[in-house]
Formats: structure tokens, sequence, C-alpha cells
């Protein structure tokens, strides 16, 4: 079970859903920072030049893994592979709330994880059989010293191999003897690792400085502005700043160091209806360079806007279970398709056989309107000026990044792939991502849905009512903004979805003004919904978030134009019954003395 875009991760192995969650995850990024993002030569990213001096770190990795290898290459049974990586993080994080300091701290730390395979590329301990993954997933790892100290990351190195080993060669015993009673599958004979080329790369280490105290103001400054409003509840201002540098050696051959930076700034919103259906609001601002940080009047200009929102929200009706035409704005249209299609895309959910497997066998048929074509392209850096939150240099498998068409004018070509191969597919497409501490598995990086159908924003609406009056319905849905959902993928489910919008209105075909309304969740099964759409917009939009599946959470991006549905079902959004409080904020009840706001501006 997978969340995405930020609302944590939840894996649920026998329901198998991937619950999505694009918002809500105060995660990574700071602003304000005297820092230099690491700038990466084009041969950096073939993944062949050398272009720095390469880290001890690296050597230390290559010297104790030979070691080991040498002697767990010749055990019985045999190990095949082994790989290192150290993870490097240095991180600032300012929280505000309410128009107060929450907390303000830095802090630095260093993982270690390494994973050893025993027997052949063919078949190894990760071997799925039958409904199970009898092989190991690989360590969580461990915390190591920051310090540069050869012996102690050599002995933590030492501790890891031994119990990987001894778990794979268990693991393998299983694999081997379920092997003999294993019925045919899609994936039948398909290896279990890839055989890719080493990738040798050493890359500048990323690295900042943060001065915290101009944002200790900001984030009093931005939540005091939300208690003009007795809409508002509680508000959260979070601002974080992450330096990560990786370090990789694998028995192939690679040696990679490489670093990144990005900096967040998130805002957030509570309120309650007066049926005690809780509301929420969130944006976000991301960007990598400390000089295109958002100023005080862009952020307290949107923070005026979400209070406007969620105002609305508390006074709007509640809608109805409703199935017809509906229209997605390009933010609500790029978590759709991520949702929808992205993760049903990903390359080991057509291998595992407890797995649905919509797609796996589906290449080379159509899937949508032949206007949609979508690729997955982790090499883009920004779209225009905005951030793609899912751009990356190497994935967590040493594999270099690589745009990849995955739907060709709404034909089904390819899968996001990592090292485990596919009947078809053999090889990695740089798409095997993790959170630190996870294996990795095929993921998104930035998903991109281009269209041959465009038209204006006001030719979009204007077919949304020609369709509402064709099908007589009394109004059709327009859909702002999402948060995220889920979609169950697992066979033993249903192959549906659900995504959660935040704000939807009603349009009507008769002229009056378009209706707030709550309450209410997109429904659907994926084959289906793709088949439904009949328009695009012509602007792009980019929707950044943390997704959340079985790898863990990793940052990602989701770019779309808006999007013309010829039928959309949404059902009641599951609700508290909470009564509101029942004493007004004391800013806002006379009879209370509370003291006025102090923040200063920077």
């Amino acid at each position: 079970m997978a969340r995405d875009w930020g609302e944590g991760v939840t894996r649920l192995k026998s329901t198998r859903t991937v619950l999505c969650g694009f918002v809500l995850l105060f995660a990574a990024s700071v602003g304000w920072a005297k820092g230099k993002a690491p700038r990466v030569p084009a041969a950096a990213q073939a993944g062949s030049a050398v272009q720095a001096t390469a880290s001890p770190i690296l050597g230390t990795l290559q010297e104790e893994m030979a070691r080991e290898m040498a002697v767990f290459g010749k055990a019985d049974p045999p190990a095949y592979f082994m790989t290192y990586t150290v993870t490097d993080s240095d991180r600032a994080d300012v929280t505000g709330s309410n128009g107060a300091l929450l907390s303000s701290q830095e802090q630095r730390s260093r993982w270690l994880e390494g994973q050893i395979r025993v027997g052949s590329y063919q078949l190894d301990d990760t071997h799925h059989v039958g409904n199970q993954q009898d092989g190991a997933p690989g360590s969580f790892g461990e915390v190591v010293p920051v310090d540069d100290d050869a012996g102690v990351l050599k002995r933590a190195m030492w501790r890891e191999t031994d119990g990987q080993y001894r778990s794979a060669a268990e693991a393998f015993i299983k694999v081997k003897t379920g092997k003999d009673v294993e019925v045919q599958t899609v994936a039948q004979g398909a290896p279990d690792f890839s055989r890719e080329k080493p990738q040798v790369s050493y890359g500048p280490r990323a690295s900042f400085t943060v001065d915290r105290r101009p944002w200790e103001d900001k984030v009093r400054l931005y939540t005091a502005s939300f208690r003009q409003s007795a809409a508002v509840l509680n508000s959260i201002v979070t601002f974080t700043g992450q330096a990560e540098n990786q370090y990789q050696v694998t028995t192939e051959g690679t040696k990679l160091q490489f670093g990144d930076i990005h900096y967040r700034l998130e805002l957030f919103i509570q309120g309650k209806a007066p049926d005690g259906m809780d509301l929420e609001r969130y944006y976000n601002f991301d960007w990598v360079d400390p000089s295109l940080a958002p100023d005080d009047k862009a952020v307290l200009a949107q923070c005026a806007q979400l209070q406007k929102e969620l105002e609305a929200l508390v006074k709007a009706p509640l809608a109805d279970p409703y199935a017809g035409p509906a229209m997605l704005t390009g933010r609500a249209a790029a978590v759709f398709f991520h949702e929808v299609f992205g993760h049903r895309d990903e390359g080991f959910r057509q291998k595992d056989t407890g797995e649905g497997q919509t797609f796996a066998g589906k290449v080379g048929v159509t899937l949508m309107p032949n206007f949609i074509t979508i690729v997955d392209d982790p090499t883009a850096p920004k779209l225009g000026s905005t951030v793609l939150l899912g751009n990356y240099l190497y994935d967590d498998e040493g594999i270099p990044a690589q745009k990849v068409t995955l739907v060709d004018r709404g034909v089904l070509r390819n899968f996001e792939m990592s090292r485990q191969p596919l009947n078809g597919f053999p090889q990695s497409n740089g798409h095997g991502r993790r959170q630190v501490g996870f294996a990795a598995e095929s993921r998104q990086g930035n998903l991109i849905v281009e269209s041959s159908n465009k038209v204006s924003s006001a030719r979009l609406r204007q077919m949304l009512i020609e369709e509402i009056k064709r099908q007589n319905k009394p109004y059709g849905l327009l859909f702002d903004d999402i948060s995220g959902g889920f979609t169950f993928t697992g066979r033993s489910q249903p192959q549906a979805f659900q995504v959660q919008p935040l704000v939807v209105y009603r349009v009507y075909a008769d002229g009056r003004p378009d209706e707030l309304v709550r309450g209410v969740d997109i429904v659907g099964t994926p084959l289906v919904s793709l088949s439904k759409i009949m328009a695009t917009g012509d602007t792009m939009e980019v929707f950044n978030g943390f997704c959340g599946a079985e790898s863990g959470s990793v940052p990602v991006a989701a770019v779309a134009p808006p999007l013309l549905i010829s039928e959309m079902e949404v059902q009641k959004k599951q609700t508290s019954t909470d009564r509101p409080p029942i004493l007004p904020p004391p800013a806002h009840d006379p009879q209370a003395q509370d003291p006025p706001v102090k923040a200063n501006k920077s």
C-alpha cells in the first residue's frame, strides 16, 4: 500500500494499495541560505567523466567491499553482487505556528546502506515466488559517524554485510525450493537483476550555510497573518533546507559521488465546517538557487489566498455523489495522472504476481486518446522557472537518470524500470528509487503529460458546458486543487483509485455562477477513466510533492495541462463528526484579551 504526495508512507502488503499524498509532508527544503548548488558538467550526466577529486569515503567503501567479496564470493551459496551507499545529509528546519516559533534547528548525519545478492543475475535471493517475495528486501542500514574515520566506517560495513549475507543465504534456499513448484507467469524467465554498465563520476560536494534568524521572523510573520481569520483553527509554516551527498560503490565497478541542494517553504492551515468536517489548505514553494527564495509579498499573498479559500469552504455546501462531465486544472490533472496512470506503469508491478498488473500485457495497446503522450523525465530540472522536484542525476541503484516515453499518442510503449528486469525490458532506465533506509524499486520521477489537442482555457470551459448540456446533467464539476489519494494495485482488490480534491466547484450550464462545494472524493477505475479524456488546455502546470510507496517517500513532480473528462465519478468523503470549537478564537472573542502579535519583518 503506498501513499503519495506527503501524508506519510504506509505499506499494507496484504492489500497492495498505493496511497498517495502530494501534500502535508513537512519534509525537506530551506531558503535564504548562502549556498551554491553543485554544477554538473554534461559529461557527468552521461556518467563517465571525472570532474572533482574522489572523496576518501569512496576509497574506504571500496577497500572493505573488496575484502568482504573475496570471502562471500566463494561461500556457499556465493554472493555475486555487492553495493554500499553512504548518504551524507546537512539539514536546517525552521517551523512556526500561529504567530510564534515552534522550532529552529540544524543537523548533520550519515547513513550507511549495504546490499549483498546471493545466487546469480538470473536467479537470486530477491526472487518472487508466487505472491511472496522470499528474498530479503535489503537492509535499513545504520547511522555512521560524520567523521571520515575509515576504521569506524569499515567496522559498520563489516557488521552490515555479515547480517545481510546470512539473511540472503537463507532466503536463497527458500527461493530455489519454491522455484521448483512455481507456476508460469507473465514474468517467467525474466532475470532477477539486470547487468548494467558501471558508472564512474566524482561530482563536487553540495553544501550550504543558513542564517536561520531571518526565517524565524518570517515563519512568525506568515503564521501570524492567519490569526486575522476566525475560520483558521491552526496554522503551520515550515522552512527547510537540505544538502544531500551520496557516495556509492558496487562490485561491478561503479564509483559515484554526487549531491544536490533543495529548499522548500510550506504553508498549511486547518479549519472545521459547522458539521464537523475537517478542512485543510496547503501550498509550497520550492527552489534550488538561494537568490530565488520567495519574498514576503509573494508568500503573504499566497497566505491570503489560502485563508480566503478556507473561509469559503467553511460556508460551502456538501456535494452529493455524482457522475458526469468534469474539468481539472493543470495541477489537479497532474495529480490525477500520477495516481491513475503513473503508479500502474512502475515496472516492478508488472512482475509481482501479487499485483493487479493492469498494464503488464498492454504494451502496444491504446490506453487513452491519441492526442496524449506521457514521458517521465528526471533529467529535467525545471519547467520554465518552476523547479521540478523529481529531478536527479543518478537513481538510487547508480544508473543515470533517463527520459522515457511511456505513452506515445495514446499507446503504451514503456515502463519506469529499475534493475528488476521484465521480459522485453531487460535494462534499467534510471528509475530505481528509494528513501534512505528502504530497498529501491521502480518509481516515478518527473511525470510529464503532453497533448496535441490543446485549446484555450476559455474554450475548454465552454466544451465542459456543452458536454453538460449534451448529457442533460444539472451541472458539471471543476477540480481546482487535489491533495493526493490512493490507488489499489493488488489483484485481491478492485483495480480502483481514489483521489482527494480540496477545491471543487459546480459549474452550471444555465449561466449561474460557479458554486464551491466540499466533501467529495474522486473514484474510478484506471482503464475506463483514461479512455474518457476529451481534450486538454494549453498551459502546463506543475505539482511538486513527496510520493510514498513500497520504497519509501521520494520527491516527485507531475506536470500536465488542464483536462476535460466526459465522465468522472465522485463519492462522499469520510469525515469527522467532532463539533467545531465551542468558543471562538481569543482574538475574535469580544470578551477575551488576546495580546497583539509581535513579528519582525525581515
